[in-house]
């Protein structure tokens, strides 16, 4: 079997206003598509990230590390009609997913710590997984939620998307509960914008990028959600860890 080659994709982010996002989203339109998946114009993404007993996904985005990699588990409007068990690595400003699909049963196995199923599985993303919980400790850490509009265009493999409402999901890691209490995570004037893409970037697209008063951002909906869900309970709350671990990082 010939071995798969990894295609990392470039991805920019945005921290935006809303006015700045209806007037970017009215200048794309003409040139992109709306996903097909969107209702109504949008859809909703939950994501349950995991991270092991040191932090370390949190921490090495606070150092600001280049290369690191995230796990989630991710279900679109609270449904269990699509389950993905996704590994997200990062190099820079670049990116690349990985993708696994799982059904309810094998995710409530994954909450209860049974993890012996992930070895059968056929996808070797699955069995790399068992290795993080079994080995690592990877567990649950926070539900992230928001609601996504996505642009999207085939030339160069554009996807544009608005993001809005970022917020972390409490009391409960039951990612099918669409009840579950949520804290906000992001200035409730702000949005995030997501520029994604492989081969190019179009010059009428890029030419729309920024606009006047957009800020270029490292956000992270993990880290912000993280800090958001877990305030409550961190001892060391309202310490800025940022030049902690960027210290730490340093010696």
């Amino acid at each position: 079997m010939a071995e798969h080659k990894k295609t990392y994709r470039h991805e920019w982010k945005y921290l935006v206003s809303y006015p700045e996002a209806d007037l970017l989203f009215q200048r794309l339109s003409p040139f992109l598509s709306l996903d097909k998946n969107a209702v109504n114009g949008e859809y909703m993404i939950r994501s349950l990230y995991f991270d092991d007993m040191y932090d370390s996904a949190y921490k090495k985005k606070i150092m600001g590390v280049d290369f690191r990699q995230k796990w989630r588990i991710r279900v679109y409007n609270c449904s269990d009609r699509r389950i993905n068990l996704e590994r997200k690595t990062k190099n820079g400003s670049y990116i690349y997913k990985e993708s696994a699909n799982l059904t309810r049963k094998e995710f409530q196995k994954i909450l209860d710590g049974d993890y012996r199923f992930l070895l059968e599985k056929e996808s070797n993303l699955c069995k790399e997984f068992y290795y993080e919980c079994t080995t690592n400790l990877m567990r649950p850490k926070v539900i992230v939620d928001y609601e996504r509009t996505p642009l999207i265009m085939d030339a160069g493999t554009v996807r544009i998307t608005f993001d809005k409402h970022v917020r972390a999901a409490i009391g409960s890691y039951d990612i099918f509960d669409a009840g579950l209490p949520t804290l906000p995570a992001i200035e409730p004037v702000k949005l995030v914008l997501e520029v994604k893409y492989t081969a190019f970037l179009p010059q009428m697209v890029k030419s729309l990028l920024p606009l006047n008063g957009q800020e270029f951002s490292a956000f992270s909906k993990y880290t912000a959600c993280y800090e958001a869900a877990h305030h409550l309970t961190d001892p060391t709350a309202g310490i800025s860890k940022t030049n902690v671990f960027r210290q730490a990082g340093k010696q």
